[in-house]
């Protein structure tokens, strides 16, 4: 099955992306190759640039706080197992102290690197790293991958706060959901959702057998899918012609 998200506001669009880019960063830094750690640092940067927000940080903390004071009111429920509360209360504590020791935005103190910087400034410019106008960066890759892996773990360990808090609220969020099957009658599928109850996520899961792509809208107060195919003419149309099984989980 192929997964797809739809976040319903701001806050988890910008949790998702820095999910993504967080993935690839660790993906990619345990390769070898030179051209894979290039990557890494371009990623590096994404996450810098999506975590610019002011606010960003703030929203992380508030949104920690809030589900330990959630799962503390959990304690002495016999249907929950204390020892599990435990760890999971004591992970929120450790990703709070994090951001809140940090100083600044996530990865502040990388912005102290005059080396990478000069990096920064001119990796977004088509082919603007070349060894003409970066010899320093150009040396550096030319050194041993485990030298570059090393330099490469210390600089995302800057960013190990906001990563482990990340995917730790966006577990809990994807935990709140349960999944059921619908029916996309011709290609296409709406649903209101339940007043008195904020949804943050939609997950999607489709079989890639059906070879259909969702095109995912909505608000807090509906969302609808309409199923696309690719047609003759390369371009994507709605598979009107056929009804498709799909698993949708509402996460709040």
């Amino acid at each position: 099955m192929i997964l797809y998200e739809y976040p319903f506001n701001e806050r988890i669009r910008t949790y998702l992306r820095l999910e993504h880019l967080l993935r690839r960063l660790a993906e990619l830094v345990p390769r070898e190759h030179p051209l894979d750690h290039h990557y890494a640092i371009q990623t590096i940067f994404e996450i810098m640039d999506v975590a610019a927000r002011s606010d960003l940080k703030s929203e992380i903390m508030k949104d920690l706080d809030r589900h330990k004071q959630l799962l503390n009111s959990y304690r002495g429920n016999p249907a929950i197992a204390e020892e599990a509360l435990d760890q999971f209360i004591a992970q929120m504590d450790r990703c709070f102290a994090a951001l809140n020791g940090s100083a600044g935005k996530a990865g502040q103190a990388l912005t102290e690197n005059e080396w990478l910087m000069a990096i920064r400034s001119r990796i977004s410019i088509p082919g603007g790293t070349c060894e003409f106008d970066l010899p320093a960066y150009h040396d550096w890759q030319h050194k041993p991958a485990a030298w570059r892996q090393e330099q490469l773990a210390g600089w995302s360990q800057e960013l190990a706060g906001l990563a482990e808090s990340v995917h730790l609220l966006l577990r809990l969020l994807r935990d709140s959901g349960s999944a059921h099957k619908v029916m996309a009658t011709g290609g296409q599928f709406q649903q209101n959702l339940p007043q008195g109850r904020t949804f943050n996520l939609l997950r999607l899961r489709l079989d890639p057998a059906m070879n259909v792509v969702p095109e995912i809208s909505g608000n807090r107060l509906m969302f609808s899918v309409r199923l696309l195919r690719e047609g003759a003419d390369h371009r994507m149309h709605q598979c009107a012609e056929h009804d498709v099984e799909m698993e949708i989980t509402l996460c709040a």
